[in-house]
């Protein structure tokens, strides 16, 4: 059965960027995905160590603006070591299973 929209074709731009589906373009668009959930995770983690920052700083004589302060200090120190711990893993594993500690960080998809 012939297609009665005609035969449709991606955009010369981002064709030329990812490649087509047949050349691995998923691996690519999800390796750009894992890369962007690290930064926003960097991101959000320095924002958040600077406000706990700022609150530990005007906390004052307050011992539990201090407390709270620290505590949050501690959540974004770990949640960042908890990420760098991710990619370790994930660099063991690879290894361990492909033969290669960066497989599992630089997916690609094959497709028929």
């Amino acid at each position: 059965m012939d297609n009665p929209f005609g035969k449709i074709s991606l955009p010369e731009n981002i064709s030329s960027r990812y490649g087509t589906v047949e050349n691995g373009a998923l691996g690519t668009v999800l390796n750009l995905a894992l890369k962007t959930m690290i930064v926003v995770a960097g991101v959000y983690a320095l924002i958040n160590i600077m406000i706990a920052g700022y609150g530990f700083m005007s906390a004052g004589d307050d011992p539990k603006k201090v407390g709270a302060a620290w505590q949050k200090i501690w959540q974004s120190l770990l949640g960042l070591a908890f990420v760098a711990g991710a990619f370790v893993l994930a660099a063991i594993f690879g290894y361990l299973i492909f033969g290669d500690a960066t497989v599992l960080l630089r997916p690609s998809i094959p497709t028929p």
